[in-house]
């Protein structure tokens, strides 16, 4: 019965997927023909160049033989576990267009980096002491950190939002996660959302959070999301590929915390119009990217941009890049 209810939850992905793909293909017709207004988040994405990563590359990306393997076809769907939540399904807009302004700060690791590392480390590596002081510059300023979720309401609803909102996001789940960075924002009062790469959690691979840690974290009230099973690009793979990677990230979530992780991180942030497609048949309610910006609307909610914050970034960096931001 458990790989039955799989198989069937992959199949009405699949069915979900074929629909927009031949939407997709008919636009892409068109577009041969002549300019097809951006008329959903998914039209516009074809639109936009930037879907490669930022200048910084992701150095987990590279560092994983899996980010750059061509996905075999004997990769086996049915292995992941059971779903044990059913998800929420995200608000029904009320038809009001709305814009809003609110900073997603993206960070990865938070530790000092060590003697050896290479710049592309060294640039995602903020120390304990630095984020602290982010933080504290944050509450001091007048911010308040509200939830992804929180930002979506206000789009979708009209949920107001504090005069100053920001959002706090880490990706790829490294281990200094949990043992710095938790700390600090348990004694600050804030939750931060973590995407996670679900195959690297309790693997070989040493470096990354463990699902009790994960587990502990998320009891205290902080947030998780998927960043894919294994960090590969999402950029022109297959459906199934695609169907492999959200549905294996969402159920190995599901299994752990017992609800459906609403929102995904683009791994290295490469993503086309199939797998936003794929993420939205899942369930998803959006998904973040590494592209600079601090603008959102619910069109563009499977490409809301971050702002990066790099490892040279004292609070006053912050402070003078938030500003710049809003």
């Amino acid at each position: 019965m458990k790989n039955l209810s799989v198989r069937f939850e992959r199949w009405l992905v699949w069915l979900s997927v074929l629909a927009l793909s031949t939407a997709c293909a008919a636009r892409a017709d068109l577009a041969a023909r002549g300019p097809v207004p951006a008329a959903s988040p998914s039209s516009a994405a074809t639109a936009t160049p930037t879907r490669a990563p930022t200048a910084t590359p992701e150095p987990t990306a590279t560092a994983s033989p899996t980010a750059s393997a061509t996905p075999t076809a004997t990769a086996s769907p049915t292995a992941t576990p059971e779903p044990t939540a059913t998800p929420t399904p995200g608000p029904t807009p009320d038809g009001v267009v709305r814009e809003i302004h609110a900073p997603i700060l993206m960070y990865h690791y938070v530790s000092q980096p060590p003697a050896d590392a290479d710049i592309y480390r060294r640039d995602l590596s903020v120390t304990p002491a630095q984020l602290d002081a982010h933080l504290a510059y944050l509450q001091e300023a007048g911010y308040t950190v509200v939830t992804l979720d929180d930002l979506l309401y206000a789009l979708a609803l009209g949920r107001p939002l504090p005069e100053k909102a920001v959002s706090l996001t880490f990706d790829d789940g490294y281990e200094d996660n949990y043992i710095n960075a938790f700390p600090i924002l348990k004694k600050r009062g804030v939750a931060a959302t973590f995407f996670i790469v679900t195959d690297w959690v309790n693997a070989s691979r040493t470096g990354y959070m463990t699902w009790p840690q994960i587990e502990e974290m998320a009891a205290a009230g902080q947030r998780f999301g998927a960043h894919s099973r294994d960090h590969p690009s999402l950029a022109g793979q297959s459906v199934d590929y695609l169907v492999w990677q959200a549905l294996g990230a969402k159920e190995a979530i599901e299994e752990h915390l017992g609800y459906h992780p609403r929102w995904v991180a683009y791994p290295a942030g490469r993503y086309d119009e199939r797998a936003i497609a794929v993420f939205a048949s899942a369930h998803y309610w959006g998904g973040l990217t590494t592209q600079q910006g601090a603008t959102h609307t619910l069109a563009d909610i499977f490409e809301w941009k971050r702002v990066r914050v790099r490892g040279s970034y004292t609070a006053e960096d912050l402070a003078r890049l938030l500003e710049l931001a809003w």
